[in-house]
């Protein structure tokens, strides 16, 4: 499964040049990851409500071209790996409907309890586990 989250770039999300900031990219990486578990069948909030968290402990971020101001853009997200303690997405971005990639990246999650100990999400959330293992196996 894939999910694609369109955005308009902000002015505000520019450096002086009207060229995207360096640092936008992973805020849109979280944007396609929310909207990717959502489609998956399951809402980020109700995840944490049930005391999961699922924190960043890696980013790569491949910068190819730039976006720019008022450009529109699209995130496509997949789900990469999924273990029973981590969560591994990857993205893809393009802008105004080209199919030319400008920014590519891959984040790393750990699955914790709301005190950011580790869990084994297939022991404590086993319909989670298997609801986001069918992401990958589609």
């Amino acid at each position: 499964m894939e999910s694609v989250t369109t955005l308009t770039v902000r002015y505000a999300e520019t450096d002086q040049m009207g060229i995207v900031h360096h640092c936008v990219y992973p805020i849109w990486f979280e944007a396609g990851r929310t909207d990717f578990i959502k489609q998956a069948g399951i809402s980020y909030s109700e995840v944490e409500n049930r005391g999961i968290l699922l924190p960043l402990i890696q980013l790569t971020c491949n910068y190819i071209s730039a976006a720019k101001y008022e450009d529109t853009v699209s995130v496509t997200t997949s789900l990469k790996n999924i273990t029973y303690s981590r969560l591994r997405m990857f993205y893809q971005i393009r802008a105004n409907e080209s199919p030319k990639v400008i920014a590519s990246g891959e984040t790393l999650h750990v699955w914790t309890d709301a005190n950011l100990k580790p869990l084994n999400l297939k022991k404590s959330a086993p319909d989670l586990y298997e609801l986001l293992y069918r992401q990958v196996s589609s």
